[in-house]
C-alpha cells in the first residue's frame, strides 16, 4: 500500500473552552474545578486576559476520556 493510500488521521481541533462550557462538559461547578486544578487533578486554565481564562478543549476531552478509562 502506498503512503498516499493511507488515510490521514485528523488531529483534534484545539479550541479554547470558557468556564461555563467546561462546567457543562464535566458536570462540575466553578469551585470544584478550581480545587481540582489546585490539587493537580485537572488541566490548568490558560490566561486569556486580566479577568478571563479558558481551557484547551483537547486537554479537557483527554481528561474526560481518562476518567472513563478509570471507571471501566
Amino acid at each position: 500500500m502506498s503512503e498516499s493510500a493511507i488515510p490521514a488521521v485528523a488531529a483534534p481541533e484545539h479550541r479554547i473552552l470558557r468556564r461555563a462550557e467546561v462546567e457543562a462538559k464535566t458536570g462540575f461547578k466553578r469551585a470544584h474545578i478550581y480545587q481540582l486544578v489546585k490539587d493537580g487533578k485537572f488541566p490548568k486554565p490558560l490566561r486569556l486576559g486580566i479577568r478571563a481564562v479558558g481551557w484547551d478543549s483537547v486537554e479537557i476531552e483527554q481528561w474526560i476520556a481518562d476518567r472513563r478509562r478509570e471507571r471501566a
